[in-house]
C-alpha cells in the first residue's frame, strides 16, 4: 500500500492523494511503521511529543430522523454508529500536526469507509502548512502499530502464541499483517471473529498468503481462552466477550468501544494491569469499556484510575515487563502524535525519493 503527493496546479500546498498509491509514493509497511511508532512513543515519553483530541457527536435522531436513511436503523441494533467529527492536534520537535476524522458506520452502506481522515502537517516554527494527506490509511496503519508495540513490548522472544481479532474492517486487516513483522515462529494461529461470518472468512482469505501463520475465521468465542493475545477492532455497542471466556493471563488490546465486559476490568484491576495510551484522553472520550466502567460508577477513569493502579504506557519504565501470570489490559484512543509521526515519515521518505520536489 502506498501513499502518493501530487502538486497543485497553481504550486504551493502539496496534497498525498490516494488515488495516486499505486503510481508513485512511500510504502506504508508495518515494519517500517513499527519503528516510526518507537521513535514517537519515545519523545512522548520526553516530553518531546503532545497533542490532543476533541470530538463531536452529532445527535443520532437527526440522522435517523431522515426519511430516505430510516430503513437502515434496524441494521445497527447491535452496533455503535460512530457518528462523530475528531480533531486532533499534535506537536513534535520539527513539525505539528492536525487530522480531522469524519466518522459513520452507516458509510459502508452508502459505498464509502467507515472512517475517512485528512492530515495537515505543518511547520513547527511557522506553524507554516507544508502539505496535505489523505490520512485514511495512515490511520488504520498507525493504529496497527499499537499491536506491533504491544507485542514487542510484552511477548517479544515467545513462540507460538495465539491471537484472537475481533473485527475483520480496515484496522483488523492492518494488525494481521503488522504482525508479521516478527519471526514466523512467533505466532501459531490467528482467529478472526466479526458479526458477519462472511466477512471474517473474505479477509482470512484475502490475507492467507500474506502472512506465515493460519489465519482461521470463527463464528464463536471457543478458542478465546486458549489465546495469548485479544484484540478488539470492532465497532461493537456491547462487551464481545464474558470474562470466563477469556484466558485470565491474557493481554487484551483494546482498539474499539464498548467490547470488554465490567467483570474482566474488576478482575484485572485485582490481579493484574491496566494500560492507556494516555488516561486522559481514554477517560474525556468515555466512550470505551474502561472509561465508561468508571464513569458509570459515578467517577471518571481520569479521577479514580490513577489510585487504583491505571497506568499510562508511556510512563512505564523499560524494565517493567509482564509476568506470565497476570492479565494485562491496554485500551488505546489513537494517540496525535502517532498520526504526526507516520505523516513525517510519509512526508520526508517521499523527499528522499524526489529531491527536486
Amino acid at each position: 500500500m502506498t501513499v502518493a503527493l501530487e502538486e497543485r496546479p497553481e504550486g504551493g500546498l502539496r496534497f498525498f492523494s490516494l488515488k495516486d498509491m499505486e503510481r508513485r509514493g512511500v510504502m506504508l509497511e508495518a515494519g517500517a511503521l513499527h519503528a516510526v511508532a518507537r521513535e514517537a512513543w519515545a519523545d512522548i515519553r520526553e516530553g518531546r511529543a503532545y497533542g490532543l483530541k476533541s470530538v463531536l457527536l452529532p445527535f443520532e435522531s437527526e440522522l435517523w430522523a431522515r426519511p430516505e436513511l430510516d430503513h437502515y436503523r434496524k441494521r445497527f441494533e447491535g452496533e455503535r454508529l460512530g457518528w462523530k467529527l475528531s480533531t486532533l492536534s499534535s506537536v513534535g520537535p520539527d513539525y505539528a500536526a492536525v487530522k480531522i476524522v469524519g466518522a459513520n458506520a452507516l458509510n459502508r452502506h452508502l459505498g464509502r469507509p467507515r472512517s475517512m481522515s485528512t492530515i495537515a502537517l505543518f511547520d513547527k516554527v511557522t506553524l507554516a502548512p507544508i502539505c496535505l494527506l489523505d490520512g485514511t490509511e495512515i490511520s488504520a496503519a498507525r493504529t496497527a502499530t499499537y499491536a506491533t508495540t504491544i507485542v514487542d513490548r510484552f511477548l517479544s522472544g515467545r513462540n507460538g502464541l495465539s491471537v484472537f481479532i475481533f473485527g475483520a474492517g480496515p484496522i483488523a486487516e492492518r494488525v494481521i499483517l503488522g504482525l508479521g513483522i516478527f519471526a514466523h515462529e512467533a505466532f501459531s494461529k490467528v482467529f478472526i471473529r466479526s458479526r458477519s461470518a462472511d466477512s471474517a472468512v473474505h479477509l482470512a482469505a484475502k490475507l492467507a498468503a500474506r502472512v506465515a501463520y493460519p489465519l482461521v475465521a470463527v463464528d464463536d468465542n471457543d478458542e478465546l481462552r486458549g489465546c495469548d493475545l485479544v484484540i478488539t477492532a470492532s465497532n461493537a455497542k456491547r462487551p464481545v466477550f464474558d470474562d470466563a471466556e477469556a484466558n485470565p493471563h491474557a493481554v487484551t488490546l483494546h482498539l474499539g468501544g464498548d467490547e470488554t465486559p465490567p467483570q474482566y476490568i474488576q478482575r484485572v484491576l485485582k490481579t493484574g494491569r491496566l494500560l492507556c495510551d494516555d488516561i486522559t484522553m481514554v477517560s474525556r472520550r468515555n466512550s470505551q469499556s474502561l472509561a465508561l466502567y468508571f464513569s458509570k460508577g459515578q467517577s471518571t477513569l481520569e479521577t479514580l484510575g490513577p489510585l487504583l493502579g491505571v497506568t499510562n504506557f508511556s510512563d512505564l519504565g523499560d524494565e517493567l515487563q509482564k509476568r506470565e501470570d497476570e492479565p494485562l489490559h491496554i485500551t488505546c484512543v489513537g494517540l496525535p502524535m502517532l498520526d504526526l509521526y507516520v505523516a513525517k515519515y510519509v512526508y520526508e521518505t517521499f523527499l528522499k525519493t524526489e529531491p527536486n520536489a
